[in-house]
Formats: structure tokens, C-alpha cells, sequence
């Protein structure tokens, strides 16, 4: 007679096996033929940019769009997304993309640490921390921006990747979202005195040691609650996108695993850090190509107390291709472009229903407002925050899960549909 072994030798495998879900993932479908124009369009772009970029500015800036460029081709590749992922979690229970959240997180903490704790940077850089505010600016921002980016279909780099592969429902989120962050710098005396109290970088109190051990601590934390959920609610797996076959035509032609995307956009946001001295992020440059879109119809930003500040006004007055945001923003915008065009998906999406139209225009402008609000977006606070031992970027991630379950529940409103348990994916 055969007896079954004990439970307590089932537990390790289990815990190193997927998570599971309600049915098997199924299979990718085979990648569509290479899309040549948009490919040769987007390839050329980005080689003619790159060339001046570097003749006009330098190397500094010319390599920070090459990081922006393999951005793009990482994000655009995993289809490493905030949004989706959050929406999985809270709608249904799968936490596969925070699981990839956590991965990169954790990687770029440990980069970032190593950088920033020994000062090494690059082109004369000295790396700093990102720390932000503990304040209701905080606390308002990163759920309005939660909110946008379930309207929006997209958060910061979400938002870049997607207009680089020509959905064209997400040029009206970019649209509203520079219109936003626009609208919030113009505005910025009705805000700026909100309550907050100064920036909590854990490095400052226990070291960088001790401050990368504590946040590899709580994200371990979070992949186990996150399994556990996940085995309880029993959710949808998420759903397969196109993808060639064979290892070698699937780096350049298919879907990446999600822990291959947080991997590299680690190591390039790591290098963003190591080349400028800051790390990456995304929506100041929003706010700059709007405020250079009013001058240049004849109004005067450079009065905007915003553009007053440290920082900002030497933002303003210098070139946008010299400007570091503005450089790897455009280059995940041109990489994402030759990744799509490669993969065979580029395409432009026509016939924009008018309710997703105003979802898209209305989640951009939230995610433009919330994002200046909260001093970053889910790149510039959440992972610079976390990765660099700041407590405001684990706020800014607490805060925008609850802007995410408020974001579920006005979807529908907009014939935006959310993940069910009954699914065959989510």
C-alpha cells in the first residue's frame, strides 16, 4: 500500500513552482511578419537622433537616449506594465505582474545601493537618492494618478512604450497627460504649500546596507502574501501576447518573461542613474513639452513660479534634446517603435470608440496633475523611491493601489471592461 508524503515535504516545491491560476496560460500566438516601413521609419529616426544628439550635446546626453532606446525595446518586449498588473491584482487576485514588480524593484535597489552608497557615476555625476515629501500632496497625487491610469489604459512608461507601437487610443492619454502636467506646473502656487513633512531616506539612519536589506525584507514580504492571495482566489491566468518561435528570433522578435523585463529595464534605469546622477523618470519632460507648446503660441511659462524653482528653470531655459528625461522619455518612444515593428504588432489602431476617447484624454490629464502633486509617477517616485530606501515611494505604491480600486470601479463607466474570475485570461 502506497501512502501519500507528508505535507511538509510538498511545501518547498510549492513554493518555487508558478502561482496558480484557474486554467493553464495558453499558448502565445505566432508573431505577425516583420512590419519593414515602420521599421525602417523608426530605425532610421532613431539612428538620425541619436547622431545629432550626440554631435549637438555631447556624449552625455547622447547616451542617455541610447538607455532611452533599449528602454523602449525592454518594456515594449515583456510588455512590463504597472497598470495591468495592479488592475490584475485588485480585480481578480493574480499578482504575477507585482511579483515582476518586486523583482525589479529589488534588482534596482541593489544597483542603486552599490552606485549611489559608493559614488560612482559617470560624465562627472555624483548618483543621489531620490527622496520626496511625506505630505498630502503625496497622498492626493499618487491616487489620482492610481485613478488615471485604469482611465488611461497606461501609467508613465506604459503610456511611452504604447505610443511608440501606434495604439492610438494611448496618443490621446499621452496628449491629456502632457496637458495635465502642464496645467499642475501652471498652478503650482495653489499647491505647493500642502501640508508634508521632509524626506525619509532610510540610508541616512542605518546605512546603505541596512537600508537594502530592509527593503529586500519587505518585498520578499510582499511575493509571499502575494502568492498566498493568488492560491486563494484561484484567478485567471494573464493572457499571451504574439511571439516568434526559437530562443534567438524570440529576442528579437517575441514576448520576453516578465522577470527578463524587470531584469534589463533594472540594469538600463541603473544606468540612467550612473550616466546623469539622478534616476530615471518620466513626467518632468511632460511638463517641459507643454510649457515650450505655450511659448511657443505666445505665452510666457518662464513666469510660471514652477519654472522659478532650482532645477526647473535651468530645465527651461536649456535645449529639450539636451534635457535627461526629455532624451530617454523619446528614445522608449523610438525603441518600443522598432521592438513593434520587429515583432510584427506595430499598427495604428483606427476608430477610437468616443468613450474610450475621453477615458484616454481624461486618465492622462489625471496622471499629468497627480504626477506633479506626488513628485513622480510610478518611475520617478515608486521605483526611484523604493530603490533608493525613501519611504515616500512606499507610500506613493500604497496609495495608488487604492487609486487603482477606484479606477476599477469607474471603468465601466467609460465601456472599459475589468478582469473576472471566470475568465479565460486576464
Amino acid at each position: 500500500m502506497t501512502t501519500a508524503p507528508p505535507a511538509e515535504a510538498a511545501k518547498p516545491a510549492a513554493l518555487l513552482s508558478p502561482s496558480p491560476t484557474s486554467v493553464p496560460r495558453p499558448e502565445a500566438p505566432a508573431a505577425p511578419p516583420v512590419r519593414r516601413v515602420p521599421l525602417a521609419v523608426s530605425g532610421l529616426l532613431g539612428a538620425a537622433l541619436t547622431a545629432y544628439v550626440w554631435s549637438a550635446h555631447g556624449a552625455k546626453p547622447g547616451v542617455l537616449l541610447l538607455l532611452g532606446l533599449a528602454l523602449g525595446i525592454a518594456l515594449f518586449h515583456s510588455r512590463f506594465g504597472f497598470t495591468s498588473a495592479w488592475r490584475q491584482l485588485v480585480a481578480v487576485g493574480n499578482g504575477t505582474g507585482l511579483r515582476a514588480h518586486t523583482l525589479l524593484l529589488g534588482t534596482t535597489a541593489t544597483l542603486f545601493a552599490l552606485l549611489i552608497g559608493t559614488k560612482t557615476g559617470l560624465f562627472g555625476s555624483v548618483p543621489a537618492p531620490s527622496g520626496g515629501p511625506l505630505g498630502f500632496g503625496l497622498l492626493i497625487g499618487s491616487f489620482v494618478f492610481a485613478v488615471g491610469m485604469q482611465l488611461g489604459g497606461a501609467c508613465a512608461s506604459g503610456t511611452l512604450f504604447a505610443v511608440g507601437s501606434g495604439q492610438s487610443s494611448i496618443v490621446l492619454t499621452l496628449g491629456g497627460f502632457i496637458g495635465g502636467a502642464t496645467l499642475a506646473a501652471w498652478q503650482f502656487d495653489l499647491w505647493k504649500d500642502l501640508p508634508s513633512l521632509e524626506p525619509v531616506v532610510m540610508a541616512d539612519h542605518i546605512g546603505w546596507f541596512g537600508s537594502w536589506a530592509v527593503t529586500i525584507l519587505v518585498l520578499a514580504a510582499i511575493v509571499l502574501i502575494s502568492r498566498s492571495v493568488q492560491a486563494r482566489r484561484n484567478p485567471p491566468p494573464i493572457g499571451p501576447v504574439p511571439s516568434a518561435r526559437g530562443a534567438a528570433a524570440r529576442v528579437l522578435r517575441g514576448s520576453w518573461p516578465l522577470a527578463v523585463g524587470a531584469l534589463a529595464l533594472a540594469v538600463l534605469g541603473a544606468g540612467v542613474l550612473l550616466v546623469s546622477g539622478g534616476a530615471w523618470g518620466v513626467t518632468s519632460a511632460f511638463s517641459l513639452w507643454g510649457s515650450e507648446l505655450v511659448r511657443a503660441l505666445g505665452g510666457h511659462p518662464e513666469s510660471w513660479s514652477w519654472w522659478q524653482q532650482p532645477g526647473n528653470k535651468e530645465m527651461l531655459a536649456g535645449p529639450v534634446l539636451a534635457d535627461k528625461t526629455s532624451l530617454t522619455d523619446i528614445g522608449i518612444m523610438i525603441g518600443a517603435a522598432v521592438a513593434a515593428a520587429l515583432g510584427g504588432t506595430w499598427t495604428l489602431h483606427r476608430g477610437v470608440p468616443w468613450r474610450t476617447a475621453t477615458a484616454a484624454v481624461l486618465g492622462g490629464v489625471l496622471m499629468g496633475i497627480g504626477a506633479r502633486l506626488a513628485g513622480g509617477c510610478n518611475i520617478g517616485a515608486y521605483l526611484a523611491g523604493i530603490a533608493s530606501g525613501s519611504l515616500h515611494g512606499w507610500v506613493w505604491g500604497g496609495f495608488a493601489l487604492l487609486g487603482t480600486w477606484a479606477g476599477l470601479k469607474l471603468r465601466p463607466l467609460f465601456g472599459l471592461g475589468n478582469p473576472k474570475p471566470g475568465d479565460g485570461v486576464c
